[in-house]
């Protein structure tokens, strides 16, 4: 007797939907983590933390928002455009932490100021100190 799924095209063609991009945005979720992690080394374990999640989401999120933007979601059809996804999940996950480092590392410079402060501070990296 043949498993349910393994012996129909239905099934193939499901797997390769559900958990080939699921799959691939994993995978590229890892390999993100894995070349932050090694570039920007995590001062502490809540920066390691905060890292690989960072990564995970912006690898996630991002990579879905772009396929979704540019309907590329019919690439999954075919393992090589899986793998273009992975290519793709990776790339939307390497900036995420960088982003977030930068966010935390600007906020922890301003500790003990007042919001008024912190947006003329933020108005004046924007501006360049200019208030013409």
């Amino acid at each position: 007797m043949s498993e349910p799924i393994s012996g129909s095209a239905a099934g193939v063609a499901g797997w390769k939907l559900i958990g080939g991009l699921a799959g691939a945005g994993a995978i590229g979720a890892g390999l993100a983590s894995l070349v932050v992690m090694c570039m920007m080394t995590p001062r502490s374990r809540k920066e390691w933390a905060v890292g690989l999640t960072s990564t995970v989401v912006g690898s996630a999120c991002g990579g879905s928002a772009v396929i979704m933007k540019y309907g590329l979601l019919v690439w999954a059809r075919e393992y090589i455009g899986l793998v273009a996804l992975i290519g793709l999940a990776f790339a939307c996950g390497l900036p995420a932490w960088a982003v977030v480092r930068w966010t935390f590392n600007f906020i922890e410079k301003r500790e003990g100021k007042d919001l008024g402060e912190v947006a003329q501070d933020v108005r004046d990296a924007v501006t360049g100190g200019n208030h013409g």
